[in-house]
């Protein structure tokens, strides 16, 4: 399930902004491959490399790799010529805003109002579209100066066509592949936003969250992702499930920014649960396996820097969320997903109704075989927000109090530890945020993250907790070269 924030491979780069081979000739030799925002800016300052420059080197990386890895789906054909106006302030002494020239990519369900440009959410029925007006968000970004380099693939209608839809496939941008290991998982709906950070395709990206689509990929993808708390951030002109329970960044600055909470000696003090699954850790990760051995090495780390760690954590009823969530979303996503194409400028369908039948005229290109479309017609089926609806809603509600709420008010912590996403159900319902930070790989370099949830509006000190473990722990490492695209065959990208 989907709608988060932003993905990084760092803290470093997250929250410069606040939220997160060449044929170039530069000045200076420039390695922008894990460069943060800060080094950019740095190099910028210097002389070393421009913005136009440095565009150029990520859409030469992105056009070796991304016809394996499909992590864009399509490039702003205007960035060049953004880039270079960037740079021409700065020589002015105009811009001075720390994403200034920085290539982002943002998510394929997020509008971006540009010529040969549209917002697809993954499906061809919304190729040619034409959206109002941007994205606060992309607003937002494009006023701080960041050049938005294209869009990330998603996994197609966040993941809400069908039940049994791989991650990071969509008929429009392909079947994402993880960059570690092109047969490991990469999870989420948010999954392009997770690869082409960690594949070096953007320095930031921005995804969206329902439910784990930003700290699942980013995850399993080894770079660092944060969902703010549910309304802490603007929604307007996102491709929606759930207004009730979307999530997209940036954050909401508070006075005197998030940078102040970048504390190395963070997790002094802090009281951390970790969650059981459902009554040992060993039931995730057999107890002799390197996953638990790690797993406990990294909570070592968190000792030894002076956290106090919980090991008693159980949370019950996943199941009676999961079936309570499913009825609320359904009926949500016909909802809002109707108004949403309703308000398109243009497009070629205007209802649920109308991408379900699109889906049958194109089952070959849509591959309505392979992965029907089920829950669209299920999400079809509700007739406004029922009584049903309306006693799930009220039931999540209770649920995240009763459940989630209570357990960390009567454990006295300051954050909960996870691993996975499919058994914090009660994040996503709540409306909670979490962040994850990259913990290190198995044998088959897939990526190992620690995952940390709060209460509502806890971000400062999620924050404090995860930027402190990250610097004690500094277990991210860039993806393996010889993933590296040889052969480059038929691209996903189609505005190249």
């Amino acid at each position: 399930m989907s709608m988060a924030a932003a993905s990084s491979r760092s803290f470093s780069f997250f929250f410069s902004w606040l939220l997160l081979h060449t044929h170039v000739h530069v000045h200076a030799i420039f390695e922008f491959r894990e460069a943060t925002v800060n080094e950019i800016q740095s190099a910028f300052s210097r002389n070393e490399i421009s913005s136009k420059q440095l565009v150029k080197l990520y859409k030469d990386e992105i056009l070796r790799r991304n016809p394996i890895l499909c992590g864009v789906a399509d490039l702003n054909p205007d960035a060049e010529s953004e880039a270079e106006k960037a740079d021409q302030e700065r020589a002015e002494g105009k811009g001075g805003t720390k994403l200034s020239g920085v290539p982002v990519l943002i998510k394929d369900n997020i509008t971006f109002k540009k010529k040969r440009m549209s917002t697809t959410a993954g499906s061809y029925a919304l190729a040619g579209s034409v959206a109002a007006e941007d994205a606060f968000v992309v607003k937002k970004l494009r006023e701080a100066g960041a050049i938005i380099i294209g869009k990330a693939t998603l996994k197609e209608w966040s993941g809400f066509r069908s039940s049994n839809m791989p991650g990071g496939w969509s008929a429009y941008g392909g079947q994402a592949k993880n960059p570690y290991n092109l047969s490991n998982e990469v999870c989420g709906s948010s999954s392009g936003s997770a690869i082409s950070v960690a594949a070096n395709f953007a320095t930031v990206s921005l995804g969206t969250e329902t439910d784990g689509s930003i700290i699942c990929p980013s995850s399993y993808n080894s770079v660092v992702g944060i969902k703010p708390t549910v309304n802490l951030t603007s929604r307007s002109a996102v491709v929606p499930i759930s207004l009730r329970q979307d999530s997209v960044g940036p954050i909401h600055i508070p006075e005197g920014g998030y940078a102040q909470y970048l504390n190395p000696h963070g997790l002094q003090g802090k009281r951390l649960g970790i969650l059981r699954y459902p009554n040992s850790f060993n039931s995730i990760f057999p107890q002799n396996s390197m996953e638990n051995a790690t797993y406990q090495q990294l909570f070592q780390v968190m000792r030894e820097k002076g956290a106090t760690l919980v090991d008693d954590i159980v949370i019950e009823k996943n199941e009676e969320i999961y079936e309570n969530e499913m009825i609320a979303l359904l009926a949500e996503l016909k909802r809002d997903l109707n108004s949403y194409l309703e308000n398109l400028v243009s497009s070629p369908v205007r209802s649920l109704a109308d991408l379900i039948t699109f889906n049958h005229q194109h089952n070959t290109l849509e591959k309505i075989v392979d992965y029907p479309q089920d829950m669209f017609i299920k999400a079809n089926m509700n007739n406004g927000m029922s009584k049903e609806v309306q006693e799930a809603i009220s039931n999540l509600e209770r649920l995240s109090k009763d459940g989630f709420e209570k357990m960390m008010k009567e454990k006295n912590l300051d954050a909960l530890i996870y691993v996975g996403q499919k058994l914090v159900p009660f994040l996503a319902v709540g409306g909670y945020p979490a962040i994850t930070v990259p913990g290190g790989y198995n044998n088959e370099n897939m990526a190992l993250g620690v995952s940390f949830g709060g209460l509502k509006y806890s971000e400062p000190t999620l924050i404090e907790i995860a930027y402190s473990f990250e610097q004690a722990t500094k277990k991210r490492r860039p993806p393996p070269n010889d993933l590296i695209v040889t052969q480059v065959t038929q691209t996903s990208i189609s505005s190249l």
